[in-house]
């Protein structure tokens, strides 16, 4: 477990490496942007796909019970949650599960939702299915994000049929208590809105946080949450495409099935099979490693902006290897933070303002890299607002 090892993933069809030119205009940026990680990941995964590979025959697959087993048994560990193994369901990534449960308990018109900044996929396939998106601001205090409950209330009693939660938060980096998501709910109960929980940053919560799966307050919430995981972010398996839903009400799971088969997609593929059981069953040892590491770059960051640019503020995350930098006091338009980012500092950050109201000023940085890459990053991020 090397992380600090810079490996070349050139010429491996990387979006984050190779697709610079296409999104920023110009290959010469250090790409921290895009939420995938530059670490191989643990061992035991590669080996489980040598030896799959190995095998020869790449059949049509199905999901074994023992996938099942290994997602049930790492949720019971690792947050304290325990599902039945009917309750699964799979997705090639969390973004096809968020379209086809809007498809699943939504109609054309329908409103749907939101707390920006956020996750901007979360809009587009809200848009792109023909819902109407409809927004409570987080709110900012003190370097930190807080919900607003009133207006939560006001935007969902306007007829919202599905509310769109993102847990751990992204690009905010909040672990959000128990109370405050018992509140979320009780809301959504209130005025019988459906609970769609992302919770794919779930496993990189750092020391003295601890991820509360919403769905495991209490049954009654359970009967309304569908919750979406998924081993890509934290073991590094984006390009594997796999993501499970946990459905425990019977009826919300039987119609997001539905949708699945009219996009005729409802399993994982062989690899995303034996990975996602390889990735939960061996991976604890590495991940722990992992946050150890993500933390002391989540430190080396605070004390460089500190020393070298305090204009920009980090947002301090309880969870997640995504940095959201508040560079409002640098009193630049976000084009003009973008244009002396790509062009002065030859560096790839993501535009805060893709994330929807209260993302203007802001810009995301990926730091889940070797620590000289982030110093490297930092550097030229110095260097753009020179």
């Amino acid at each position: 477990m090397n992380f600090n090892e810079v490996i070349n993933r050139l010429n491996t069809g990387s979006i984050k490496w190779e697709m610079n030119k296409e999104i920023y205009g110009t290959n010469d940026v250090l790409p921290m942007w895009i939420a995938d990680m530059d670490f191989r990941p643990p061992q035991e995964l590669i080996d489980a796909v040598q030896e799959r590979v190995e095998h020869g025959i790449f059949g049509y697959t199905f999901v074994r019970p023992s996938v099942n087993e290994a997602i049930q048994s790492w949720l019971a560990s690792r947050h304290g949650w325990t599902i039945d193994q009917s309750w699964l369901a799979y997705a090639s990534g969390v973004v096809p599960a968020i379209a086809a449960a809007v498809q699943a308990y939504t109609e054309p018109g329908d409103k749907v939702l939101v707390q920006p900044p956020v996750y901007n996929p979360f809009f587009e396939m809200i848009e792109a299915n023909g819902r109407m998106v409809e927004t409570s601001p987080l709110v900012l205090k003190n370097g930190r994000y807080e919900i607003d409950f009133a207006d939560f209330e006001d935007a969902i009693k306007k007829g919202c049929k599905l509310f769109l939660l993102c847990s751990p938060h992204n690009p905010g980096g909040r672990v959000w208590t128990k109370d405050e998501l018992e509140r979320l709910a009780n809301l959504c109960g209130k005025y019988d809105c459906i609970i769609v929980s992302d919770e794919i940053h779930s496993d990189i919560i750092f020391k003295g946080r601890s991820h509360v799966p919403i769905a495991n307050i209490s049954e009654d919430i359970a009967d309304r949450t569908v919750t979406f995981i998924a081993p890509s972010k934290t073991f590094n398996l984006g390009g594997i495409q796999a993501a499970a839903a946990i459905i425990p009400n019977d009826g919300l799971r039987k119609k997001f099935k539905e949708a699945q088969n009219m996009q005729g997609f409802k399993t994982l593929n062989t690899f995303a099979a034996v990975t996602t059981e390889a990735a939960y069953l061996y991976g604890a040892t590495w991940l722990e490693a992992l946050l150890e590491y993500i933390e002391g770059n989540v430190s080396f960051v605070r004390d460089f902006l500190k020393n070298n640019l305090p204009a920009v503020k980090l947002i301090e995350p309880d969870a997640t290897y995504l940095l959201w930098l508040d560079c409002r006091e640098l009193l630049l338009s976000d084009e003009e933070i973008q244009r002396r980012l790509i062009e002065k500092g030859k560096l790839a950050l993501e535009p805060g303002k893709k994330y929807g109201q209260g993302g203007e000023g802001f810009v995301r940085m990926n730091i889940a890299c070797p620590r000289d890459v982030i110093e490297d990053g930092l550097g030229r991020l110095k260097k753009a607002f020179d």
